[in-house]
């Protein structure tokens, strides 16, 4: 919103430009690997393997975050490098300042940004909505070995059915939610890693008319991929089940009272 009222400092101040760049791509790097890490933990708890679902716990899921944040934070130190202000001729004036910068930041961007993290969603999306399935027809097939149940069951396995029917529920559901997720951050991130291999491949010496139509594909693309950070809420609120909504419709049942009491 500030660049297009020409006010943006990070197109004339050299460290303000380093810093937001640092921000953005690391940032958006563990964004995207996190969701990745969510996928895989998905995978493993709908696993049929016992070893498979110890796997999910707490404390992996910090190990590798920790990772991811390290990782990414150390990927894109080169920004403070190899991004300059108030250049010209480039998409935007806070730019890789040096041909061998934009190569490496823009394929590293598409890569391992992009790429690389939206083949683990879909490859680890896929294979959780084959352990569902397969874990259903397992179900199915118990509860036709058991057609004929023993008319007096006791209470405790009633609830334990019913406990199991909720967790199953909450399963399901937590499954669509990334599923949705999944597919909306490919749709809207694939356009940039496109304009990104683009860019870097293309001719260097471009007409005045290529570098504003360049310029121009890339801000609708980043626009695009900037939806992608704000669609979470959207997601778990909408199809997160009542979970989301109840924490959500709390929040500001607490928020009123804080405010109703000054």
């Amino acid at each position: 919103m500030i660049s297009g009222w020409m006010i943006d400092p990070t197109n004339y101040i050299g460290f303000i430009c380093k810093l937001r760049a640092f921000l953005v791509f690391s940032t958006r790097t563990i964004a995207a690997w996190l969701i990745v890490l969510a996928t895989i933990d998905r995978w493993l708890l709908s696993s049929i393997d016992v070893h498979r679902r110890q796997r999910s716990t707490l404390k992996n899921a910090q190990r590798w975050t920790m990772i991811i944040v390290i990782f990414s934070i150390l990927l894109y130190t080169q920004q403070f490098y190899c991004y300059e202000a108030n250049l010209m001729d480039t998409p935007l004036k806070c730019y890789g300042k040096t041909v061998v910068c934009r190569y490496i930041t823009d394929l590293s961007f598409a890569v391992i940004t992009i790429l690389c993290p939206l083949s683990c969603m879909i490859l680890f999306g896929l294979l959780t909505i084959l352990n569902v399935r397969y874990s259903q027809g397992r179900v199915q097939a118990f509860k036709l070995q058991n057609i004929n149940p023993n008319m007096n069951k006791p209470a405790t396995s009633t609830n334990g059915n019913l406990e199991a029917k909720s967790k199953q529920k909450t399963d399901h559901s937590l499954l669509r939610m990334l599923l949705i997720q999944v597919l909306l951050f490919i749709i809207f991130t694939f356009p940039l890693s496109v304009q990104k291999f683009y860019s870097s491949f293309s001719e260097e010496n471009k007409s005045r008319i290529e570098t504003v139509i360049n310029g121009f594909l890339y801000n609708l693309a980043v626009l695009i991929y900037f939806v992608s950070n704000g669609m979470p809420f959207y997601i778990y609120t909408l199809c997160g089940g009542a979970v989301f909504r109840k924490a959500l419709c709390d929040f500001f049942v607490m928020m009123k009272r804080k405010l109703m009491r000054r």
